[in-house]
């Protein structure tokens, strides 16, 4: 939203905090009322295929049904690079709202990124049981939050595209070196415990799946410049 402000966009919230549901749909139609452009970048923290799916499925119908009704003209989806090939949890709920994006009546774009630096912390904080964190082996090139909203912001002013090129940091790097330089930057005696996720999502975790092809946008803060910037 700050980015958007700041290069002279008016902003409207669809939140709870504003009284916007897009589960239920309630106070859509009334928040979409003279929006041009709709920037997606809803979610929900679930591991439960069916929970993801049905949130989505839901949420975006409802948002692409009002925008329809209130005359949007452009409809910006952000999703997660390597969702094709790991096609459950919360990436099967991602993959759902693209299709619904693909044909729900709207000119669409979508912007495929890796997860933000602060995936880290969040990481650190549902897998810990006691002194232990539990780590999935996973190649990941974390990307700053900042340069993402930025590059939204461009898809909305450059009018719908379709599929755009991912967006992933400047840096490829493994899970567990990250979670042990948040952890020691912030202080935390945790012991590091390697996890072999099973099944397709694992295997998309280790083989490199979840990282940007050759030829993607590439942002420029590294995980560790964004480490330096937060307090310990």
């Amino acid at each position: 939203m700050a980015v958007a402000r700041e290069r002279g966009h008016q902003v409207v919230s669809l939140s709870r905090a504003e009284w916007v549901d897009l589960v239920t749909g309630r106070g859509l139609d009334q928040a979409l009322q003279d929006v041009e452009t709709v920037i997606d970048v809803a979610g929900i923290q679930t591991l439960s295929t069916k929970k993801a799916v049905d949130y989505f499925t839901n949420a975006t119908q409802n948002l692409l049904a009002a925008g329809k009704t209130a005359g949007v003209k452009h409809h910006v989806v952000l999703s997660i690079v390597g969702i094709d090939k790991a096609n459950s949890g919360l990436y099967a709920g991602k993959l759902v709202q693209e299709d619904e994006a693909k044909h729900g009546g709207i000119p669409w774009t979508i912007l495929r990124s890796t997860q933000f630096h602060e995936f880290v912390p969040m990481s650190i904080k549902a897998a810990s049981v006691g002194p232990l964190v539990f780590v999935p082996t996973m190649a990941t090139q974390p990307v700053a939050a900042k340069e993402v909203a930025a590059a939204l912001v461009d898809a909305a002013e450059a009018g719908p595209q379709g599929r755009i090129p991912d967006l992933g940091g400047p840096r490829t790097e493994q899970l567990k070196d990250l979670v042990a330089a948040y952890l020691a930057k912030t202080q935390q005696k945790k012991r590091i415990v390697p996890l072999r996720v099973p099944g397709a999502m694992g295997k998309a975790m280790r083989n490199g799946t979840l990282v940007p092809a050759p030829g993607s946008a590439v942002g420029r803060q590294t995980f560790l410049e964004w480490l330096d910037t937060i307090d310990a």
